[in-house]
């Protein structure tokens, strides 16, 4: 009789594992607010046969880039938004921002060296004089205005998440060291190319100060753009290459400084820039990749870029994306060798602000409402499909994309194993489809307007 429940038992468990195996997670989310984040039922492989759908052929054995990290930006809006929260009601959004177990996972995060466009307060840098004076010493230099909301944002978060990585890029250096003597329009003068790389090592080593390690810096957030209404600071790609090679990377190194530090920082329609950086042997040994935006040009420049320099990696710093679209965009900028993924504001209020700068803004991701609430829009849930289920370290691998405009893929290999797929469906009708993944096969529907992510273990 004990022998008879032993056989019993092994041959349940035996079973349930077949079927663990056999089966394939499903979390959706719909533009129409009926699924957010939602576990579907399961789905199960079955074995490999003709089918009319559109498939998706997964090939394990090719793979790409490694996952840096996935998430947004803590800037001076979003900070000062979470600041006009209670303490607790803070800390609830925060974790719900990066938390990979009871929020979305958002482990990547931008902030700004001094104030960008979008801040509610005058705009500022770390050193700022009167009219005629400089500080070659840098004597006067303070965080201290990051005090009041940006960095306590910033611990909360990586309280939550210690997982957590925080690059960083300046939108202006101090007046005094421009062309200009103002933070909107003009060039970094060449003889302050010694000081501001000092100033750019003073910030890392007062947020380091702060419990805040700095994992990565950008020279200039979006050198090609020059506004008088707000922080900007023109540099040509010659400029950027004899900063990082004779100043910055040195500095850096003399110094023992870990972060690392990536060129260009702006848009895909102007590889020249990056080029020219890359280009020079010595600069190039100082720079770990380069990062780009998407308000120009297309995402293939990133891959173009890549078989350029295959040595060198390639970020995404800034751009949001919106709705089941920008879902689909966000799976083209991942198939094109990007290591990361930054949304642009998280918290603006829901009349767009604060917002100083010159530039419309979009309802982000989380609004605060005029009453006091938090409210979590569709892109939240977007977002949170990739964000949750990619793990750093995730390799990309190989998948087919069927030729619709309004459908798309893109999959990984996490660090446990398991292979995390995220399909797209901006399109209004529900689209069947069938993934292939080595000798096995499963057939689906997606809704219009929804994103999915699905999961599976890999063939033993």
């Amino acid at each position: 009789m004990v022998r008879v429940l032993l056989l019993s038992l092994l041959l349940a468990l035996s079973t349930g594992l077949a079927q663990a195996e056999d089966s394939i997670q499903v979390v959706m989310s719909c533009q129409d607010g009926s699924k957010s984040l939602s576990a579907d039922k399961p789905l199960h492989f079955g074995k490999v046969r003709k089918t009319k759908d559109p498939t998706i052929e997964v090939d394990l054995s090719k793979t790409y880039q490694s996952i840096l990290g996935l998430g947004a930006s803590l800037e001076h809006s979003t900070c000062e938004n979470l600041s006009k929260l209670s303490e607790e009601k803070r800390a609830e959004v925060i974790e719900k921002l990066v938390s990979p177990e009871t929020g979305i996972g958002m482990n990547l995060m931008r902030v700004c060296i001094g104030t960008s466009d979008f801040v509610g307060e005058p705009y500022y840098s770390y050193d700022d004089l009167p009219e005629g004076e400089t500080d070659p010493e840098l004597a006067k230099f303070s965080i201290e205005k990051d005090r009041a909301y940006v960095l306590p944002a910033i611990k909360i978060a990586l309280k939550k998440n210690p997982n957590l990585l925080v690059f960083a890029s300046p939108w202006s250096p101090p007046a005094w060291m421009k062309t200009s003597g103002k933070l909107g329009t003009g060039r970094l003068r060449p003889e302050c190319y010694p000081v501001f790389a000092r100033y750019l090592l003073k910030f890392i080593q007062a947020y380091e100060g702060e419990g805040v390690p700095i994992y990565a810096i950008t020279v200039q957030n979006e050198p090609d753009m020059s506004h008088p209404d707000y922080p900007t600071t023109s540099w040509n790609g010659e400029e950027q290459r004899d900063f990082i090679r004779d100043h910055l990377g040195p500095l850096f190194k003399q110094n023992g400084v870990k972060s690392l530090v990536w060129c260009w920082d702006h848009n895909w329609n102007k590889p020249a820039f990056p080029r020219a950086v890359l280009s020079d042997p010595q600069a190039a040994q100082y720079v770990d990749g380069t990062g780009f935006h998407l308000y120009e040009g297309k995402v293939a420049a990133q891959s173009a870029f890549k078989q350029e320099f295959p040595d060198k990696h390639i970020y995404f710093t800034e751009g949001s994306v919106f709705r089941p679209s920008g879902a689909i965009r966000l799976t083209q900028i991942l198939r094109n060798w990007s290591r990361s993924y930054s949304g642009w504001v998280i918290m603006l209020d829901e009349h767009r602000k604060p917002n100083r700068g010159p530039h419309d803004a979009s309802a982000t991701c989380i609004e605060l409402m005029d009453d006091g609430a938090v409210r979590y829009n569709f892109d939240y849930y977007m977002q949170g499909q990739f964000m949750k289920f990619i793990q750093r370290d995730a390799v990309r691998v190989e998948s087919s994309l069927p030729e619709m405009r309004t459908f798309s893929n893109v999959a990984f290999v996490n660090p446990d194993g398991r292979v995390v797929m995220v399909v797209a469906n901006a399109g209004r009708e529900a689209q069947p489809f069938a993934v292939k993944c080595g000798g096995r096969m499963f057939n689906t529907e997606l809704p219009g307007g929804t994103v999915a992510t699905y999961a599976w273990q890999p063939e033993k």
